[in-house]
Order: C-alpha cells, then sequence, then structure tokens
C-alpha cells in the first residue's frame, strides 16, 4: 500500500467520523427540542385547566380572595413566559398557587365534595404529574447533550458547528421547600 492510500483512508475515517458526530449532536438537540415541546404542552394543559378550577372554587373560598388572585398571576406569567428560564419561574410559581388553592380548599368540606373541584383537581395532578416526567425527561436529554458537547474530540466539532451548552429546567428554591399545611 502506498502512502497515499493510507492518507486517503485516513481522511476517509476523519470525514466518516465529522459526520457521525454532527448526526449525533443534531439528533441530541433535537431531543431537547421535542422533550421541550412535551413541557410545553403540559403547561398549556395545565393553563386551560385553570380557569375551570378558578370558576369552580370562586363560589366557595370568597374570604380566600389572595389565592385566587394569585393563581390568575400564575396563569397570566405562564402566558407572557417566552424563555425557558422565564417558563420554569411561571411554572414554580403556578404550581406554588395551585398548592395553595388545595391547602385552603382543606377547609371547605362543601368545595372538597364538589364533583366538578373533585374531578379539576384530579386533572390538574394528573397535569402536574406529568410535567415533572417531562421535566426529567427534558433535563435528561439536557445532560445527554451537555455531555457530548463537552467530550472530547466531539467538542471541537461542537465549537466549530456553534453547538451551546443548554440550561437544565431547575425549580427555585422556594419550590423546593416543604409545604407546610394547617388545619
Amino acid at each position: 500500500m502506498s502512502v497515499w492510500t493510507i492518507i486517503g483512508i485516513i481522511a476517509v475515517l476523519i470525514v466518516v467520523y465529522i459526520i457521525f458526530v454532527y448526526n449525533k449532536l443534531i439528533v441530541l438537540k433535537t431531543r431537547i427540542n421535542n422533550s421541550w415541546s412535551q413541557i410545553d404542552v403540559q403547561l398549556k394543559r395545565r393553563y386551560d385547566l385553570i380557569p375551570n378550577l378558578v370558576n369552580t372554587v370562586k363560589g366557595y373560598i370568597k374570604h380566600e380572595k389572595t389565592v385566587l388572585e394569585n393563581l390568575t398571576k400564575a396563569r397570566a406569567s405562564m402566558f407572557d413566559a417566552k424563555s425557558l428560564p422565564e417558563k420554569a419561574k411561571a411554572s414554580n410559581m403556578m404550581s406554588d398557587a395551585l398548592k395553595s388553592l388545595f391547602a385552603v380548599a382543606e377547609n371547605y368540606p362543601n368545595l372538597k365534595a364538589n364533583q366538578n373541584f373533585m374531578m379539576l383537581q384530579e386533572e390538574l395532578s394528573g397535569t402536574e404529574d406529568k410535567i415533572a416526567y417531562s421535566r426529567q425527561f427534558y433535563n435528561d436529554n439536557v445532560m445527554s447533550y451537555n455531555a457530548t458537547i463537552q467530550q472530547f474530540p466531539a467538542f471541537i466539532l461542537a465549537n466549530m458547528f456553534k453547538f451551546e451548552r443548554v440550561e437544565f429546567f431547575k425549580i427555585e428554591e422556594p419550590a423546593k421547600k416543604v409545604v407546610k399545611v394547617e388545619f
């Protein structure tokens, strides 16, 4: 074998490797976008359920006006949020508002027995579980992607093609605290 044949084979292997790594980065980036879309779907579902919940609760907890106002503000912030950090913050705000609402509802036996409220509470609980799963799926994809773009020699291609780190979907410190419910 001549030197030129060996150089040609090495060049072909390098090109194949570059294509492989580039395609892997594209797949990982697409998974992140898909998993973010799944979070968005669940946040939209929760956003759409809130007005029904508020209308069901209004007649029962007239004295708890701030709880409903906070829930309405949280819903509005979900609508206004555009970036990932804004949506994460709005999602945390919504979770806090829902926790407060359900804690207050404990003081209203007629509300707790209301069929619409029970159904909406169950739907929201299911949606919250789906949001948690979607966040985990998103963060798993972000972890794989971020690890790949930092590994040698893939980081050379990642820098060359401007693949940048992606932020994890984080919850804020207040949302990590244990919710205290008193009766």
